[in-house]
């Protein structure tokens, strides 16, 4: 009698079984390169994928011997557009938190105000006062979870039961924890005032003034930063945010008649009206009496 052996075909009838099994059940974790494959697929057929939006800020923080000492520059840019000249990029987290956010402005206030929001719920739960690292930990994970596509910077400081604490939190939700920080895209001219006047014990003067240099160190040699500098001061039991400390950038020239421009300065080339439709009113039916 010729053929496969009982035990080699049991085998292979087991292994087939096996792999139908395994071909059925659900995949495990693991990375998947599936999304590569077609974006290949679309970039061969001409079809471009977005790209990040250039944006411009400069933050920056620092520990002194009291507390933290944020700061942030006030332009707002939509591409090469000055949006808004006297933005706020401080936000605020707890009664003893700030945060400065760079990136896209939707995301930082989206995010720190959500986390904002939960710390509040947790200050109501516990009846204590919030923690820096708690902050820290919503951040980042949140963050961490959109794997970077969340365009959020950001410069977070506090003064908890644990003393002063100063992070960086990258887009993607790496974390840093420094003694001066700087973030955005004026962040190297504002680093380079840090690293070389920087220095253990400074007072809340001496942190105030240095915060400002880098911030002015930024709007002076960063196109996407400018206008004005705001310093946020946190120690323990007390936040003081000093909104538009320095005005670096007055304008030079106001007219004291002020801008009115007359009608018939701009040229119309055309004009088309068009009418709206009239309004149909519904007309009241009595009902039919039974």
């Amino acid at each position: 009698m010729t053929g496969v052996p009982f035990g080699l075909s049991s085998l292979l009838s087991f292994l087939s079984r096996m792999a139908r099994l395994a071909a059925d059940a659900p995949t495990k974790g693991g990375f998947s390169f599936d999304l590569c494959q077609r974006n290949e697929m679309l970039l061969k057929k001409g079809m471009h994928l977005p790209t990040f939006r250039k944006t411009g800020t400069t933050i920056v923080g620092l520990v002194f011997q009291d507390g933290v000492i944020l700061g942030a520059d006030t332009r707002a840019t939509e591409g090469p557009i000055v949006a808004d000249k006297n933005c706020e990029k401080i936000h605020y987290m707890a009664p003893n938190i700030y945060c400065c956010g760079a990136g896209t402005a939707a995301d930082t206030e989206a995010v720190t105000d959500m986390v904002s929001s939960q710390l509040q719920l947790h200050r109501y739960a516990t009846g204590r006062e919030s923690r820096v690292v708690t902050a820290l930990t919503l951040l980042k994970s949140h963050l961490f979870s959109y794997q970077g596509h969340v365009s959020a910077a950001l410069v977070l400081g506090g003064v908890d039961v644990t003393g002063p604490h100063l992070h960086t939190v990258y887009p993607h939700g790496s974390t840093d924890t420094l003694p001066f920080a700087t973030m955005g895209s004026g962040s190297l001219a504002a680093m380079a005032v840090f690293e070389s006047k920087f220095r253990e014990g400074l007072t809340k003067e001496e942190g105030i003034i240095l915060v400002s240099e880098a911030i002015c160190s930024g709007i002076f040699n960063d196109l996407g930063s400018g206008s004005n500098v705001d310093v946020c001061v946190i120690t323990k039991g007390h936040t003081e945010y000093l909104r538009n400390h320095q005005l670096p950038n007055p304008r030079t020239y106001v007219s004291s008649r002020g801008y009115n421009f007359v009608k018939g300065h701009t040229e119309v080339l055309s004009t088309k009206i068009t009418p709206l439709k009239p309004k149909v009113e519904a007309a009241e039916v009595d009902a039919m009496e039974e």
